[in-house]
């Protein structure tokens, strides 16, 4: 490696060409990244006291043998981002110019000939950078004027649009931007081919530019060793479909967490969003996919990329599976794509029906949804989805996807009919995250020829209004305000209109009947409106138990024959081990040997323990007693004068402002976690508990942690 401070204009002239690998991402700079480098250079233009301004490093390494009569292209390994950009303002710059140099060498002329383009060459050789796919046709477009392809590269065009605005924005004073680009510096590192691992490098590098994301690092950890015959083969028949399949913005803004989701399926582990990349080398170098090849990997990510695109992007061609991962995309349940990917796979594998697969869709969206609706905390469900795989038995395939719903423990329950049913009524729907999914449902269940919900606005039967008028406050009552308050954003008092500003704050009789009104109304949802003849809080009542029972054949619940759910249910934990508590002496009750405390003590910690959650298990082991929600949280060792707990979090991770835990980090021990207690007393047991809620809180927020 050589590595050589330049001004960035010299290295620009003294360089023939340079040619971006197809393996490097497109052009990726937003607003954000160009107005940072525009200020800087106006900043170092407007300023003699600034001599230089550095903006990062080119690294790149020659694509051939040079010779005296031949200087050879260098392929760029880190810095297009900055080449591209500053290519950008220079053309802009140019056209800005006209006829005009304001500064020496700053003519439009010189700025093309000597940075931008070879200007006695022809074809790809006249340009002096060549970028890869769209953004090398809308690059090239640009420096010669001619008009854009038809799918023009955004961020190009976008950031050209964004100088020459900025340039213009300056009214003709150009000095500055001339004086700070002169004053741009790089560091020049040239590779030698033989001795320079070009990866090590990219993977190390550290510029002012747009970070790289996950999905870079993996595309570049696949091509960039391969020969280049392999290399162009691979990335056209496989990752170029991808990035075309999702587009220039969400392949920028989705791929990362598409590779997260397709790292889950294959591992089974979910990977930190910032450790994608580490995860990935981890599964690309195991004993199957190294057997497998490089070619078998890629081609395995392009068929789940087809399925995440058909999932995420609204691809799908099937209507019934488009409309149903429609209503699940309206959700938000990323999620759910890993097993859904796994199903998918199944599915385009023969393995799961059309109809079996949407109604397996329909269960994940109605799990998701009557989740949100009684409230029940989501920081479950990424675990709950990685491992939703492992329980189906694919003979009988919808059923053991029902089965496992209805076996999930009860902090990931699938809410039954009478929960759902309940809350829906009482829950604040107006302000819920997906107020217009569910209006739509609602109205659409059932429907051939569907209603388009966004085009009617939704619809307080009760206005919102504080200070009601004299008919409303009549209407509800002496408690109008306490009605008001309680049912206002509630499902019996919303409904969907399109004579919004004509109700305002009108009466229930006249939103009930004039022209067009609630009477006249052909939406399902106003159905039954007409037939109320006031509007107060017993209607409101009658009406959201209307609609909630509706709502629950819209949103079901699995079903499965209760003998047959019997048989998935899986064994208890403790006939597993075959141990009881009196296998253990201090904790007999019927002996005098050790005395009635230690039993007395454990009776009334177990108690605390099972009912910190219904989902919490207690196994009997042959040393000690195990405590475990998705595992061990709290492991009881019983000796002779006390309880010795080993709690399940890192020493450094608990809360412990008495400081009665020990540090047993990597000693050896009975029991989980790096925390020992010891509890000897009934006073001791709330300051104790408090210790083990730590434990038992962060598994179940862990199962839902990137």
């Amino acid at each position: 490696m050589k590595a050589t401070e330049a001004k960035l204009l010299t290295f620009l002239q003294k360089s023939t060409q340079f040619i971006i690998p197809i393996y490097q991402r497109t052009y990726s700079w937003t607003e954000k990244q160009c107005r940072q480098l525009w200020d800087d250079i106006l900043r170092a233009g407007s300023n003699d006291s600034i001599a230089v301004h550095f903006i990062g490093s080119i690294v790149y390494i020659e694509q051939g043998l040079s010779m005296v009569c031949h200087r050879a292209p260098l392929l760029v390994i880190d810095g297009q981002q900055r080449l591209t950009t500053v290519s950008l303002l220079i053309e802009a710059l140019a056209r800005a110019l006209g006829d005009k140099e304001p500064v020496e060498g700053f003519s439009a002329a010189k700025l093309r000939h000597y940075y931008i383009t070879n200007h006695l060459e022809n074809n790809d050789s006249f340009f002096k950078l060549l970028l890869t796919q769209t953004d090398n046709a809308s690059l090239k477009a640009i420096i010669k004027s001619s008009e854009q392809p038809p799918e023009p590269s955004l961020r190009i065009t976008q950031n050209f649009e964004l100088f020459t605005e900025w340039l213009n924005g300056l009214k003709g004073d150009l000095v500055p931007v001339c004086q700070g680009l002169a004053k741009l510096m790089v560091v020049d590192i040239a590779l030698a081919r033989d001795q320079d691992n070009p990866q090590l490098i990219f993977e190390s590098m550290n510029s002012t530019g747009k970070e790289l994301s996950q999905a870079d690092l993996i595309r570049n950890y696949i091509l960039m060793g391969l020969e280049p015959s392999l290399q162009t083969r691979l990335y056209e028949d496989y990752w170029r479909p991808m990035e075309v399949e999702f587009g220039q913005e969400a392949y920028d803004t989705l791929f990362d967490g598409f590779m997260r989701h397709y790292l889950t399926v294959r591992t089974g582990d979910i990977p930190r969003e910032r450790e994608i990349y580490d995860a990935f080398k981890d599964y690309a170098l195991t004993t199957p996919v190294k057997q497998a090849g490089i070619e078998a990997l890629i081609k395995d990510i392009r068929t789940f990329a087809r399925y995440f695109c058909a999932m995420a992007l609204g691809k799908e061609k099937e209507p019934a599976l488009k409309l149903a991962f429609h209503d699940l995309r309206e959700l938000k349940v990323d999620v759910s794509y890993p097993f859904l990917l796994e199903l998918y796979s199944d599915y385009d594998n023969n393995l799961l029906s059309v109809a079996d697969f949407d109604a397996a869709v329909r269960l994940v969206e109605s799990y998701v949804f009557r989740r949100a609706v009684c409230a029940i905390p989501t920081n479950s469900l990424n675990k709950t989805f990685a491992t939703f795989g492992k329980a189906l038995k694919k003979d009988r395939y919808l059923e053991s996807i029902s089965a496992h719903f209805l076996l999930l423990p009860s902090y990931r329950r699938f809410p039954k009919d009478e929960e759902f049913h309940r809350d829906l009524q009482n829950r604040d729907l107006y302000n819920f995250r997906s107020r217009s999914y569910w209006l739509r449902r609602l109205e659409n269940h059932g429907r051939k020829e569907r209603v388009a919900v966004d085009e009617y606005t939704i619809e307080h039967i009760l206005p919102q209004n504080p200070a009601l008028s004299a008919s409303w406050q009549k209407e509800l009552g002496e408690e109008w305000q306490r009605v008001q308050q309680q049912w206002l954003h509630t499902l019996g008092n919303l409904t969907l209109t399109g004579y919004n500003a004509e109700y305002s704050d009108r009466p229930f009789a006249e939103k009930r009947d004039r022209e067009g009104g609630f009477k006249q109304s052909p939406l399902k949802m106003n159905a039954g409106l007409g037939g109320f003849d006031t509007w107060n809080e017993a209607a409101i009542q009658n009406r959201a138990a209307t609609l909630a029972t509706r709502a629950v054949t819209v949103w079901r619940a699995p079903v499965v024959d209760s003998a047959v759910l019997e048989s998935y249910r899986p064994a208890k934990e403790a006939s597993r081990s075959g141990y009881t508590i009196d296998d253990h002496p201090y904790l007999a009750t019927g002996s005098d040997m050790y005395g009635t405390m230690i039993p007395d003590l454990f009776k009334a910690f177990r108690k605390e323990v099972l009912a910190l959650d219904p989902c919490v298990t207690e196994e009997f082991l042959k040393l000690y007693v195990a405590y475990k929600a998705e595992t061990n949280f709290v492991d009881v060792v019983p000796q002779a004068k006390r309880l010795r707990l080993s709690i399940n979090l890192r020493f450094a991770e608990i809360n412990d402002p008495k400081g009665l835990g020990q540090d047993v980090t990597n000693r050896g021990r009975w029991g989980n976690g790096d925390v020992e207690i010891g509890l000897s007393s009934l006073e001791e047991l709330p300051y104790v508990m408090s210790l083990v809620r730590q434990a038992y809180e962060a598994q179940m927020g862990n199962g839902g942690q990137s």
